[in-house]
Order: structure tokens, then C-alpha cells, then sequence
């Protein structure tokens, strides 16, 4: 359980989506706070794409490599070696 924590307490994702709760919460509950809804949302959108391009570049540092079978995209795939 310890080591969950851990993880989720060091996870960007879990901060980002954090901050945005809490600037919804704030916002609804403090309609004084000086920010708009259309600023609010547009910020909302930017705290979504920078979870999203995490998740695409954690997905792409635990991808197993290639065998090495592949292609040398310079070289002629049908000469022999």
C-alpha cells in the first residue's frame, strides 16, 4: 500500500488533474475568484492535454524495443546479405 502512494503522489498526471479539481471547486464555490469560466475552461483543456501527452510519453518509455528484425529504411529489403 505504501509504495501506491508513493506512485500516486509522484505521479505529474495525479498533480495536474489535482490543481484542476481544485480550480473547479474554487471557482464554484468562490465565484469572486479572478479568473472567467472561459479562462477557467480554456486552462481546464490545457491541464487535460498535458495529462493525455504524459500518458503517451509513460506509455512510450515502458514499450518493449524491437527484436532487431526490422528494416534498414536506407537499405534495399531484398538484397541478401
Amino acid at each position: 500500500m505504501d509504495t501506491k502512494l508513493k506512485t500516486l503522489l509522484s505521479s505529474r498526471k495525479f498533480w495536474a488533474a489535482l490543481i484542476g479539481l481544485a480550480l473547479i471547486i474554487l471557482k464554484t464555490y468562490s465565484p469572486g475568484f479572478p479568473i472567467s469560466e472561459s479562462e477557467l475552461t480554456n486552462l481546464i483543456y490545457v491541464l487535460i492535454a498535458y495529462i493525455l501527452g504524459t500518458a503517451i510519453e509513460d506509455h512510450g518509455s515502458t514499450t518493449v524495443p524491437s527484436s532487431g528484425n526490422a528494416i534498414d529504411p536506407g537499405g534495399d529489403p531484398h538484397a541478401s546479405n
